[in-house]
């Protein structure tokens, strides 16, 4: 599916026909469509009868073999965890051993050894790899050589919403393709679609629409309710307690199944934090505005620089949040950090 803030840019991938470069980056925030219109990239390369609008035709051979997951010559390099989820793997057990987040070594070798032998149908073949930024470099290097030599015939689509941690030297094998939030009119369209919950949410979201909808299906509108009913009223004696409450939060069922562990929240306590800085700045609420009068308050306790500190300190617990040493403890040292900033809230 293309959505439409990304049909000016489909139009201009379909014009290039054979002028299409081996290897393309697509660059822009979480929440666009990127991965869709890389499918549908992929799916048109395959096609051999694609339409006058440039789409794949869905009923030719390849399209068939593309649509029932068994195309030999498209390749998905993606994170462990993301196919372990999307095959519902481990689903009312807690695994073994959790998946990967990363894109391994192993995977690359073995996208490596794949492509040295002809394509199923010709030479045409399409490599799909989202995140990229989810390669450490040892991967990034691998990869890199593939780029630098690519097989005949072979396109590959990479897909990055952090670009600047890739490998400077896969940004300059690859064509990049900048996206940007959508225009207000776009905006109004999709919103006009859209349901109360992905609306409401569309702020926190970044104004990134698809980020909204995921958010509102795994119940984002409630989690939100809660955060921001405990941030708001947060004092110093209540952190530890508080703190006890968001690790069973984070540990339960609704919350793991919404994919919505600390990563997330250490993100939305960053743009909390951000409005908290605008309003103290004399600027405008971007993240939260229905909070507007709670964060008003707030920010009258509080100052710029300890707003900005906490913000940056923030930043660096989000880096680290993937893996946390203790769960219990960054949460603690999280809200720790916030009360000390908002000056009121001391005990």
């Amino acid at each position: 599916m293309i959505h439409p803030w990304l049909q000016p840019t489909w139009t201009r991938l379909v014009e290039l026909g054979e002028r299409l470069p081996h290897a393309l980056l697509f660059v822009g925030p979480a929440g666009l469509g990127k991965r869709a219109l890389a499918e549908a990239l992929a799916a048109r390369l395959l096609c051999d009868a694609p339409g006058a609008d440039g789409h794949a035709c869905g009923q030719c051979e390849p399209c068939l073999w593309r649509l029932s997951g068994n195309h030999p010559d498209l390749y998905r390099v993606v994170p462990e965890a993301e196919t372990a989820a999307a095959e519902g793997e481990g689903e009312g057990e807690a695994p073994a051993k959790a998946a990967s987040t990363q894109i391994r070594i192993d995977q690359v070798r073995e996208l490596q050894g794949a492509l040295t032998v002809t394509g199923h149908r010709g030479s045409r073949r399409v490599v799909l790899l989202d995140p990229a930024e989810a390669m450490n470099g040892v991967t990034a290097n691998a990869l890199l050589k593939l780029l630098e030599e690519p097989p005949e015939g072979c396109v590959f689509v990479l897909v990055s919403s952090s670009p600047r941690s890739l490998l400077p030297t896969i940004r300059s094998r690859c064509q990049q393709w900048h996206f940007s939030r959508p225009e207000a009119d776009a905006l109004a369209r999709w919103a006009a679609h859209a349901d109360a919950d992905a609306r409401a949410l569309l702020a926190l979201g970044g104004g990134m629409p698809l980020a909204a909808e995921r958010l509102a299906q795994g119940g984002g509108a409630a989690m939100h309710a809660r955060f921001v009913r405990d941030l708001g009223g947060l004092q110093a004696a209540d952190v530890l307690r508080l703190a006890g409450q968001w690790e069973a939060w984070l540990r339960s069922k609704d919350a793991l199944a919404a994919g919505f562990g600390l990563p997330e929240l250490a993100g939305w306590m960053q743009r909390w934090v951000s409005d908290l800085a605008a309003l103290r700045l004399g600027g405008r609420v971007r993240f939260f505005p229905a909070q507007e009068g709670v964060l008003a308050a707030l920010a009258a306790r509080t100052s710029v620089a300890a707003a900005s500190a906490c913000y940056n300190e923030l930043a660096q617990i989000r880096k680290v949040s993937r893996h946390p040493l203790s769960l219990r403890l960054v949460l603690e040292d999280m809200l720790m950090r916030y009360a000390r900033a908002v000056a009121g809230a001391r005990g």
